[in-house]
């Protein structure tokens, strides 16, 4: 609190005046003399003189209060600002430039600084400077005890010297004190950043002249380095709040990932669930995991071949993978690929192969292993109830072939979906080892045609709806054959359709078509395999009219015409439509041994009209009618023509 003034004694109304016009001026300490100059000069007597003193001494008093007011007000005004900076706290760096910058100005120093301490090195740095020149006094770094500011961030007490090189106060080094030089720095003062009881570091007000600093200078910046320190603090605890703020959002991202990974595994096991209750298919669960999941699905079968998807996207790098996982129990990737494999009793059942361009997660490859168990619980059913369905047509097929005289066979087929009334065939198929998976993919074709199929040691018997055998079994041999990665060879014939009666000779039930036709169906297509493997056709398949001579001999119906007319069938109608005689030409030509002049003579025209004619034969019976095989065929097809011709009966 300011001290009262002393009343002085009157003075003249013009010197009072006078020193009032000053203050208002704001006049220098050394103009308040010249009121007392003048009337002194002026020859005023010593009454006058001592009044003019006395008010010059109030005059000055007044003016100091004043000036230290205005400084107490800028103080404030400086202090409020810096409050406010604090409060809309953005940019840590803006507020210490600022405050520094207020100290600088309100203690009228050359230079402001601030350093901070670096708990990790043990020292402190240069943190924000404002009025500096000098590049190696802005990258200086303190000593705990080393230099001014050393000892204040090191005692946490606010030293100031007057002139900094001659005080012995603290302990100078040769860095410290070469970057205070090169800035030109003489009187300093230094003051504590404290957050309770620690030091976080010094700010400074400094000049290049010699200058003491007075308490109430100490004081104003202590506050401004309090503000400072509260301003470090606040910011720390922003970016504190900023990194729990992050930390707990990404903690809630990841919750939520998982969450929403929870209830799509859920939502995935219930439709998978639901889809076994309904009788859904590997399709449909392959359908709800590409739905979830995305990607491209591929599920194999225990062989490695494809169920759903193409095999094209498959390489050798999968299927190491696949036994991976069934080893692991888990999923496995490779590349772009997800594999999960499951195995029954050491042997594959599925794999279920997923290609997508996303990271899967975790919870994510669980779906995938819960749809492999799903698809292999499908695969396991379906195979079950293709054994046991598999047995019931297996027996069915194997009474009709060897106890046909059985009652009761027409309803047990009826049962199995199997009219045997309709045209059927019976295909024989030999193949070589893997009897287990030839009878279960016969099963499975018989299942799908409403036929039935029986396994004999190294063969399959199906018994399918149709009435072309040939064509039946090469089918069934080419469609075996990849199945088991080996030659099958398919003999096929006829069986219980129309005419069967007459081939068996016998029926079976009363009022319906003899079912003893499939047995006699079964010799003759095991006769037609045989046939063809001992031609050296083993992959093949054929029925007996298609053998040619061969045909004859293991064909039970021993259809000569069918004979004739899938060899010399083109020749026979060429001669009916065109009055010609090929067939005579051909029946000299082989008579003859092959000699073109000797038929000519045989017959009684030129050479040039035999090589027409058996040019023509050519088109009509292929280029190779005269191949040892094709021409032994042509040779018994024109001797059987020739009998017939003359045994109309035959």
């Amino acid at each position: 609190m300011e001290r009262p003034l002393t009343t002085p004694a009157p003075a003249s109304a013009e010197g009072a005046r006078a020193y009032l016009d000053l203050l208002a001026r704001e006049a220098s300490a050394l103009e308040f003399e010249g009121p007392i100059l003048q009337a002194r000069a002026a020859g005023a007597d010593a009454a006058t003189l001592e009044e003019l003193e006395q008010a010059k001494v109030a005059a000055l008093k007044v003016r100091a209060m004043l000036r230290r007011r205005a400084r107490r007000e800028a103080e404030l005004s400086a202090l409020f600002d810096t409050a406010g900076d604090l409060a809309g706290l953005r940019d840590l760096d803006a507020v210490l430039e600022a405050i520094v910058h207020r100290a600088r100005q309100l203690l009228g120093t050359d230079i402001a600084y601030m350093t901070l301490n670096d708990p990790e090195r043990g020292d402190t740095y240069m943190r924000v400077t404002d009025g500096s020149i000098s590049a190696d006094f802005r990258r200086l770094r303190l000593a705990m005890g080393a230099g001014l500011g050393g000892l204040v961030a090191q005692t946490g007490t606010p030293y100031n010297t007057a002139d900094y090189f001659a005080d012995p106060r603290f302990r100078h080094t040769t860095t410290i004190d070469g970057a205070v030089q090169e800035e030109g720095l003489v009187a300093i003062l230094g003051v504590p950043l404290r957050l309770g009881p620690q030091v976080i570091g010094v700010l400074f007000a400094a000049n290049r002249s010699a200058r003491p600093f007075a308490q109430e200078e100490v004081a104003l910046l202590c506050s401004l380095a309090a503000h400072a320190a509260v301003a470090i603090d606040t910011a720390r605890l922003l970016q504190e709040t900023r990194a729990a703020l992050a930390e707990l959002s990404g903690a809630n991202a990841v919750i939520s990932a998982h969450s929403q990974a929870i209830e799509r595994a859920a939502d995935a096991h219930d439709r998978m669930t639901g889809l076994v209750l309904r009788g859904g298919g590997v399709e449909d669960v392959a359908a709800v995991v590409t739905e979830v999941l995305g990607g491209r699905l591929t599920v194999l079968d225990d062989e490695g071949r494809p169920l759903v998807g193409e095999a094209r996207e498959l390489d050798a790098g999968v299927f190491d993978a696949a036994q991976s996982s069934r080893a692991l129990g888990r999923t496995v990737k490779r590349g772009d690929a997800y594999v999960a494999s499951v195995d029954v009793g050491a042997a594959p059942l599925c794999t279920l192969v997923l290609r997508t361009d996303r990271p899967v997660s975790d919870t994510d490859q669980r779906i995938l292993e819960r749809a492999a168990l799903v698809t292999a619980l499908l695969l396991l059913f379906r195979r079950s109830v293709a054994e046991a369905e598999g047995r019931v047509r297996g027996e069915l097929l194997d009474d009709l072939v060897s106890r046909p005289e059985l009652r009761g066979l027409r309803d047990r087929a009826r049962r199995l979906g199997v009219d045997l009334d309709a045209p059927h065939v019976l295909v024989v198929a030999r193949h070589d080892g893997q009897r287990e998976r030839a009878a279960f993919w016969a099963s499975s074709q018989a299942t799908l045609a409403h036929g039935l199929a029986a396994a004999r040691g190294d063969e399959v018997v199906l018994l399918l709806p149709g009435d072309r055998p040939g064509a039946l079994a090469r089918r069934v041999a080419a469609e075996l054959t990849a199945s088991l990665g080996r030659p099958a060879t398919a003999g096929a014939a006829p069986a219980a359709g129309p005419g069967a009666d007459s081939v068996a000779g016998q029926t079976g039930e009363a009022g319906g078509r003899p079912v003893t036709s499939v047995a006699a169906a079964y010799a003759e297509a095991r006769r037609c395999a045989g046939a063809l493997v001992a031609l050296g056709r083993t992959g093949d398949g054929a029925s007996a009219e298609e053998l040619g001579f061969v045909g004859l001999l293991v064909g039970e119906r021993r259809e000569v015409a069918g004979f004739l007319s899938g060899v010399l069938g083109p020749v026979l109608d060429y001669d009916a439509r065109r009055g010609t005689a090929l067939v005579t030409t051909l029946t000299a030509y082989f008579g003859t041994g092959g000699s073109l002049s000797r038929t000519a003579e045989a017959l009684h025209i030129h050479v040039n009209t035999v090589t027409q004619r058996l040019d023509r034969v050519g088109q009509l019976l292929g280029v190779d009618w005269q191949e040892p095989d094709h021409a032994l065929e042509i040779q018994l097809a024109l001797r059987l023509h020739r009998l017939r011709t003359h045994m109309p009966d035959a």
